[in-house]
C-alpha cells in the first residue's frame, strides 16, 4: 500500500560543519535544533469512512407501572375530604395486602375545590370535588388485570393509566447495540467497494443517547399470589391486560479505515 510520509521539523538540523555554519545564526546567537520531528501519514489519515446506523429491537413487557384516583364529591369540604381519606386508606391497605412495600406505592396529585352550578346564570355553590393519585410500581404483568378490577372495589375510581416495562431492557438493547454494528459494517463494505476501496478495521464507534424508555430495575418487591387470589374471590372477571411490544432502538456512529483494493507499491 502507498503511503504518504510528511516529516516535519521545526528549526535547522546540524549535520556536519558545512551545514552546522550554513544554520549558523548572527554573531552571538544560539543555534537552535528541533527536539521534536512529526511524522504524520496522511492516507491513514483521509482514507476513512463514518456510517450510522439504527437496529431495533421487539420485547413483550413484563412488568406494569398503574396509577389510580380517588375522587369524592360532597356538600362540604371537610366531609369531602374524610370520604377522600377513608377511601385512600383503603386503596393503599390494599395494595400492601398484596405484597407491595411502601417504594412502589405514592400519593401524589392532591386536589380540593369548590364545585358550582351556573345554569341560572350566576355563581351558585353546590359542593366539595376531591382527588387524590395513587400510583403503584413494580407490577408483574399477569397480576395487572387482577389488580385493575380490584382496586375499584377498594376505595379507586378512576384509572389513569397502565405503564409497560421490560425487565430484560438491557439484553435487549445490548442485542440491538450488536446489531447495528453488524448493519454499519455491511453498510461499510457496500461504500467501499462502490469507491473501490476495502472496508478496514474500526477507527471509532460513538453510541447515541438511549432513552432507556419502558427500561424496569429488579427490586426486592413480589406480589402475594395467595393474598392475590384472597381479594379477587367473588368479584368480576380480572380485567384483560395485552402489552403487546415494545421496541427497543439502538443508534451507533461507526469510523472504518479503508484499504485499497491492490497493494501499491
Amino acid at each position: 500500500m502507498r503511503k504518504r510520509i510528511v516529516i516535519v521539523a521545526v528549526g535547522c538540523v546540524a549535520a556536519g560543519s558545512m551545514l552546522l555554519s550554513a544554520c549558523a545564526s548572527p554573531a552571538g546567537a544560539t543555534v537552535s535544533v528541533p527536539s521534536v520531528v512529526q511524522v504524520k501519514n496522511l492516507d491513514e489519515e483521509e482514507n476513512r469512512i463514518t456510517v450510522s446506523s439504527a437496529e431495533t429491537v421487539q420485547v413483550v413487557p413484563d412488568m406494569a407501572e398503574i396509577s389510580f384516583s380517588v375522587v369524592t364529591e360532597r356538600e362540604n369540604a371537610e366531609a369531602c375530604q374524610q370520604e377522600n381519606t377513608e377511601n385512600l386508606n383503603r386503596l393503599l391497605e390494599y395494595l400492601k395486602g398484596l405484597g407491595f412495600e411502601d417504594k412502589s406505592i405514592a400519593t401524589s396529585g392532591f386536589s380540593l375545590y369548590p364545585r358550582y352550578d351556573w345554569s341560572t346564570n350566576r355563581q351558585v355553590l353546590v359542593g366539595y370535588e376531591m382527588s387524590t393519585d395513587v400510583t403503584v410500581s413494580d407490577v408483574p404483568m399477569e397480576q395487572a388485570g387482577g389488580i385493575l378490577t380490584s382496586a375499584v372495589t377498594n376505595g379507586a375510581n378512576r384509572i389513569n393509566s397502565v405503564s409497560y416495562y421490560s425487565s430484560g431492557y438491557d439484553e435487549a438493547y445490548n442485542d440491538a447495540l450488536a446489531k447495528a454494528v453488524e448493519l454499519a459494517r455491511s453498510k461499510g463494505e457496500a461504500l467501499a467497494k462502490a469507491s473501490g476501496k476495502k472496508l478496514g478495521e474500526v477507527r471509532s464507534i460513538q453510541e447515541f443517547s438511549d432513552s432507556q424508555y419502558g427500561r424496569y430495575v429488579d427490586s426486592d418487591v413480589r406480589m402475594s399470589s395467595k393474598n392475590m387470589a384472597m381479594e379477587g374471590a367473588g368479584a368480576a372477571a380480572d380485567m384483560g391486560v395485552m402489552p403487546g411490544e415494545m421496541q427497543i432502538t439502538a443508534e451507533i456512529s461507526v469510523e472504518f479505515a479503508l484499504i485499497p483494493e491492490e497493494n501499491e507499491n
